[in-house]
């Protein structure tokens, strides 16, 4: 038990440093962006190229994901983004920058991100014990949550009294504590047949049928994006609501973002605690309805009713860990570990397709009907979606199909 647990955190420690240290960096680069432009398309295409190689790449990244070793493909990917970001602070130091070079960067670690975090991913399965995996990914979605409270202060501090080189130098730094527990502990790799794959091609085939031939799964998957696609006009429009609706500033809005990381925190410690419930599904379920009570219920409250909106955000961050983590874990607990690195990128791809369309349809809605209608239909969204997934058997029934899928996969009937 003791070697699973050293061996596990003493990597996930190191990756958690080094996120904590990206986080800052982009903080950084996104301000020097602000402050040097002024400009929200600027701002908007930093996002776009940081979005759209995860999007396009993720299903192919997967197939490489499950061909390489995971261990060595996260100390060369971790490597290569500390290199992009000490070419960044060289630029900076050397007054050479230009924006078209961190584009470029923000491109190529978001690329990188495609590859590491699929890889992270299916690593952990490997790793740790089935039984404890709705455990980590709660602490992972506290982390996370603890990230997003503390990054953007300490970010603001970096760039008041460090020069920008200085600020990419932190994520150079902390890329040490990530690789150093890869150069000396393994991962277990899963059994891989080599005639069985014989070219990266048929591997990508195999990923999208494995995907395609198990309805569970692929429901799961569509669910995700879809909610992912629901949500993400939620985050974007939320400065308007502030601003436009409660009457409020950038004070109030960096409360509802702290209560927001606050019941992050709170609902992923609770999670690790709790362990969910029996069927991954139902805790998946339970935290999908739960947000979508927290949203629906914003898009009711009058402008006067700024405090209740601040406690209903809390809500819905602390029912955030509640549906992702056990939806991390149902996957690397079903999946087979020599198919997941595929089917993680797939996901990833999935959701963070489903941005731009939603961003699109949201602006027009909310210029016409107001900024509160989207928390309407995203709530109600939600809320559609979590119940009416109990109906589903397929979903249901997800963990026990995993023997029928397998069967189906290799060609029996």
């Amino acid at each position: 038990m003791k070697s699973w647990k050293a061996r596990f955190f003493a990597i996930w420690a190191g990756q958690q440093a080094s996120l904590f240290g990206s986080w800052i960096a982009q903080f950084g680069l996104v301000w020097w962006l602000t402050q040097e432009t002024g400009s929200a398309t600027v701002l908007a295409t930093a996002s776009l190229v940081a979005l759209l190689p995860q999007v396009l790449l993720g299903p192919f990244a997967g197939t490489f994901v499950d061909r390489l070793p995971r261990r060595w493909l996260m100390v060369w990917v971790d490597c290569g983004i500390a290199a992009l970001a000490g070419l960044l602070a060289f630029l900076f130091w050397a007054d050479a920058i230009k924006i078209w070079h961190i584009y470029l960067v923000m491109a190529l670690r978001a690329a990188g991100g495609g590859l590491h975090w699929p890889a992270m991913a299916a690593a952990t399965s490997l790793l740790v014990p089935e039984k404890h995996l709705t455990r980590i990914a709660g602490l992972n979605q506290t982390m996370r949550g603890l990230l997003s409270i503390v990054s953007p202060p300490l970010g603001a501090i970096a760039v008041s009294f460090l020069p920008m080189y200085g600020v990419m130098g932190i994520d150079v730094f902390t890329f040490l504590f990530a690789v150093a527990p890869l150069l000396f502990l393994a991962i277990p790799e899963p059994e891989r047949v080599a005639a069985a794959r014989p070219t990266y091609f048929s591997d990508l085939r195999e990923g999208f049928r494995y995907v395609w031939n198990w309805r569970g799964l692929f429901l799961l998957l569509c669910l995700a994006a879809l909610l992912n696609g629901i949500a993400q006009p939620m985050g974007s429009l939320l400065p308007l609501l502030i601003k436009d609706h409660f009457g409020k500033g950038a004070m109030e809005l960096g409360w509802v973002e702290s209560a927001w990381g606050i019941g992050v925190v709170l609902g992923g410690l609770f999670l690790a605690a709790w362990g969910g419930f029996r069927k991954k599904i139902h805790t998946i379920l339970l935290g999908v309805v739960g947000m979508g009570v927290g949203f629906f219920l914003v898009g009711f409250l009058p402008p006067g009713w700024f405090y209740v909106a601040l406690g209903l955000f809390l809500l819905t961050g602390l029912m955030n860990p509640i549906a992702n983590s056990p939806f991390m874990a149902l996957v690397q607990s079903t999946v087979e570990p020599g198919m997941q690195g595929r089917v993680f990128s797939l996901m990833s791809s999935m959701a963070q397709g489903m941005a731009p369309l939603s961003l699109l349809l949201a602006g027009p809605l909310a210029d016409l009907f107001g900024v509160r209608f989207w928390y309407l239909v995203g709530g109600g969204g939600f809320l559609i979606l979590g119940a009416s997934a109990f109906a589903v058997p397929a979903l249901r029934n997800l963990e026990g199909s995993r023997p029928v899928a397998a069967a189906v996969e290799n060609g029996h009937t």
